[in-house]
C-alpha cells in the first residue's frame, strides 16, 4: 500500500503540474476573451440565481442547482487549501488564487451553457446532462464521455466522500474529543436521510444549508478582520507585492519566487472552485431555465462566491493574523488555518470548526448527486440506489481510516475529469459564442430556447 501510495503521489503531481495549470488557466483566459468578459454580468447572474424561472423546464430551481453545486464546491479546500497555498507559495498565492477565480467565472459560464444545450429528457421527464452528454451529443466522442463518467464516479468516493467524512471526524475528535466511529455513524445517518431522497431532497437541503453556512463564515471572517484592522492594509500590500516580487517580507514570512506564488495560488484556486473540472454542469443540467445562457450566468456566480469571496476572505484572515501574531508557524499548511483562527478570542476556534464541519458535510451531499448521475450514464437508473447505499457506507469508512492513499487517488481522478471536459469546452467554443450572442449580447435573456 505504501508503494502504491508513492506511485499515486507521483502521478498526481504530474497530472496537477504545470501542463494542467496552463491548460486550465489558458482555457479560462481564452473563454474570457471570446465571450467578451462575462464577468461584467456577475450582478445579473446573482439576480437570476435567486429568481425562479417558472417558464423553464427542469427538475430543480436555478437556485437549487446553484446551491447544490456550491455545496459540492465549498469544502475544506476553501479553508485548508488556501492555507496550504500560503505555506508553499507565500502570501502572494492569495492574489493568484483570487485571479484564478475571477477568470474561472468564464469557464463555469461555458460549462453551464453546454449542460443545458446538450441535456436530455428521460421518459419520466427528468433532465440529465453534463460533460458526458456534451462529449457524446456535441462531439460524438462516446468513448471519452464514458471515461469522464467513470472518473467522476470514482472521484465521488474520494474528494466528495471519504476525505470529507475524515475531515469531519478529525475536527470533532480534536476539538470535542468525540470518537471518529461515533461521528461517522452520525454523519452516515444525516447524509443517508438526505441523499436517499434524490436530487430534489439534496437541492432542498443545500438550498437551506449553503446560504447559512457561507454567510456565517463570511461574517465571522469580517469580525476577525475588524480585530486585525491595523494589519489589514499591510496584509493587502504584502499579498500584492509578493505576488509579483521574488521576496516577501514581514510577519515571519520567508522569501518565495513569483513562480512558486503563482503555481500554488493558481493550483489551489482551480482545485477550490472546480471551474473546468466538469462537476458543476452535471447539476446545472437539472435546473429549471428557459435557455442555456440564463443557467450559464447562474452557474458562473458559483465561482464568484467560492473563490472571489470565500477564498479571498480566508486568505486575508490568515495573512493578517500571521502579521499580527508572528509566533504562528506558517510553514505547515495543515495547521496554519487552525493556528491563525485560534488567536482570535471567543469566536476564532468555533468559527473554524463550524466552517469545516458544514463545508465538508455539504460537499458530501453535492458530490453524491454528481456520482449517481455518472453511474446512471454508465449503467442505467437501476444502479443508482445501489450507488447511494455504497456511498453512504463509504462515509463511515472514511471517518475511521487513514486517507493519504484516497487523497492521491481522488486528485488523479479530478485531473482526469478535467481533461475531457476542457476538450469539450475548447472544441465547442463556437457553439458557446453562438448561444451567448443569441441570448445575451442581443438582450434576449427572457427568450425561450429554440
Amino acid at each position: 500500500m505504501e508503494r502504491l501510495n508513492g506511485i499515486l503521489t507521483e502521478i498526481s503531481g504530474a497530472l496537477w503540474g504545470w501542463p494542467m495549470i496552463i491548460l486550465l488557466l489558458g482555457t479560462h483566459l481564452y473563454l474570457t476573451i471570446i465571450l467578451r468578459f462575462p464577468q461584467r454580468k456577475i450582478f445579473t447572474a446573482i439576480r437570476l440565481s435567486v429568481k425562479r424561472d417558472t417558464q423553464g423546464a427542469g427538475d430543480v430551481s436555478q437556485f437549487g442547482s446553484l446551491a447544490t453545486a456550491l455545496a459540492a464546491t465549498i469544502g475544506t479546500g476553501n479553508i485548508i487549501g488556501v492555507a496550504t497555498a500560503i505555506a508553499l507559495g507565500g502570501p502572494g498565492a492569495v492574489l493568484w488564487c483570487w485571479l484564478t477565480g475571477v477568470f474561472g467565472i468564464s469557464t463555469k459560464y461555458a460549462e453551464g451553457l453546454l449542460a443545458i444545450k446538450y441535456r436530455v429528457k428521460t421518459a419520466k421527464g427528468r433532465m440529465l446532462g453534463g460533460p458526458m452528454y456534451a462529449l457524446e451529443r456535441g462531439l460524438g466522442w462516446k468513448w471519452l464521455a464514458v471515461l469522464f463518467a467513470l472518473f467522476t464516479a470514482l472521484a465521488s468516493f474520494g474528494i466528495g466522500n471519504t476525505v470529507q467524512a475524515n475531515a469531519i471526524a478529525t475536527v470533532a475528535n480534536e476539538t470535542y474529543h468525540i470518537h471518529p466511529a461515533l461521528t461517522g455513524a452520525v454523519v452516515c445517518l444525516l447524509a443517508g436521510a438526505v441523499v436517499l431522497g434524490g436530487v430534489k431532497s439534496i437541492a432542498r437541503v443545500c438550498g437551506l444549508l449553503v446560504p447559512f453556512m457561507a454567510l456565517f463564515y463570511v461574517i465571522g471572517c469580517l469580525y476577525i478582520l475588524c480585530i486585525n484592522a491595523s494589519y489589514l492594509w499591510p496584509a493587502l500590500k504584502l499579498i500584492v507585492h509578493s505576488a509579483f516580487s521574488p521576496q516577501a517580507a514581514g510577519g515571519g514570512f520567508v522569501g518565495t519566487t513569483v513562480m512558486m506564488a503563482a503555481r500554488y495560488g493558481i493550483a489551489r484556486g482551480l482545485f477550490s472552485n472546480e471551474s473546468g473540472m466538469g462537476s458543476a454542469p452535471i447539476v446545472a443540467a437539472a435546473a429549471q431555465t428557459r435557455n442555456p445562457v440564463r443557467q450559464a450566468l447562474v452557474s458562473s456566480s458559483g465561482t464568484f462566491w467560492d473563490t472571489v469571496v470565500i477564498c479571498a476572505m480566508t486568505g486575508l484572515v490568515i495573512v493578517s493574523s500571521v502579521l499580527a501574531y508572528p509566533d504562528i508557524d506558517f510553514s505547515n499548511g495543515a495547521t496554519l488555518t487552525k493556528a491563525a483562527f485560534s488567536k482570535i478570542p471567543v469566536v476564532g476556534t468555533p468559527l473554524l470548526t463550524f466552517g469545516l464541519l458544514t463545508f465538508a458535510f455539504s460537499t458530501i451531499l453535492g458530490w453524491c448527486y454528481y456520482g449517481e448521475r455518472a453511474v446512471e450514464y454508465l449503467k442505467g437508473r437501476r444502479w443508482v440506489i445501489a450507488y447511494r447505499v455504497l456511498y453512504i457506507a463509504a462515509v463511515f469508512v472514511g471517518s475511521v481510516i487513514e486517507l493519504s492513499l484516497v487523497w492521491n487517488l481522488a486528485d488523479c481522478m479530478n485531473a482526469l475529469m478535467a481533461i475531457p471536459n476542457l476538450l469539450s469546452l475548447l472544441m465547442l467554443s463556437g457553439i458557446i459564442v453562438h448561444e451567448t450572442r443569441k441570448y445575451l449580447w442581443r438582450g434576449r435573456l427572457d427568450r425561450d430556447m429554440d
